[in-house]
């Protein structure tokens, strides 16, 4: 089945650009011309990953992947003219997955695309996968959390990370070698993609984020899961 990808830009030429391009691969791409607009085809249509530009009328890049996070965990990847390592970081504040900055490479835009959705896609395994710590339950087959029974709403990037720590449970992972593992080692950020990633889902799973009961520090190494079913 064809990947459903919702390009956002103001300008009509990089849209038209993009989705020649990514037609050519087989994906089938709609197109939104500002804020408002790709809030409202997000809201009707399911979408396999999102591309969306930080500068666009009536709200920009940044409020509109915020307004998402509230009801889609869908991948979004930035499009960014600026370099600023805070416009960066802000990005993956508000939920984004990645972003690239502009001018770009086609082939790079394709290329991060498809490895994000290969990573966020479900995955047949042989058997459904739920591993359970303390009030909280990993549903890695169907990418569900729950804490106390209720259900979690993590972003692709967040619910990988989980997943990853609560595997190795009690191993502690370098900031770098968390990036490498969910980012893949040619994502272009550095490590403090990993530091706002693990506070945001601190935020998420922690009943108090500030003395987390799942989710670690060892200071000076990373971060570990600790398991809690005794």
């Amino acid at each position: 089945m064809s990947k459903r990808v919702l390009v956002v830009d103001d300008e009509k030429l990089i849209v038209k650009g993009i989705r020649f391009s990514l037609e050519q691969d087989g994906m089938e791409v709609d197109c939104a011309y500002d804020g408002e607009e790709a809030l409202e085809k997000i809201r009707r249509n399911n979408y396999d990953i999102i591309l969306l530009d930080v500068m666009l009328p009536k709200l920009n890049g940044f409020e509109v992947c915020q307004q998402v996070r509230d009801f889609s965990n869908v991948p979004i990847v930035m499009l960014t003219a600026k370099g600023e390592d805070m416009d960066k970081i802000l990005g993956l504040e508000y939920g984004a997955d990645d972003y690239i900055i502009k001018p770009f490479n086609i082939l790079e835009v394709k290329a991060r695309l498809k490895a994000i959705i290969r990573r966020t896609s479900p995955r047949v395994k042989e058997s459904s996968k739920i591993i359970e710590s303390g009030d909280m339950k990993l549903d890695c087959e169907g990418r569900r959390v729950y804490v106390a029974g209720k259900e979690i709403n993590l972003t692709a990037k967040e619910f990988e990370l989980l997943e990853l720590l609560m595997v190795n449970a009690n191993k502690v992972f370098g900031r770098e070698n968390l990036l490498k593992l969910v980012w893949g080692s040619d994502y272009p950020g550095d490590v403090r993609t990993v530091d706002v990633h693990i506070r945001r889902l601190r935020e998420k799973i922690e009943e108090s984020p500030s003395e987390p009961k799942y989710v670690h520090t060892k200071w000076g190494v990373g971060y570990y899961f600790q398991c809690n079913n005794n």
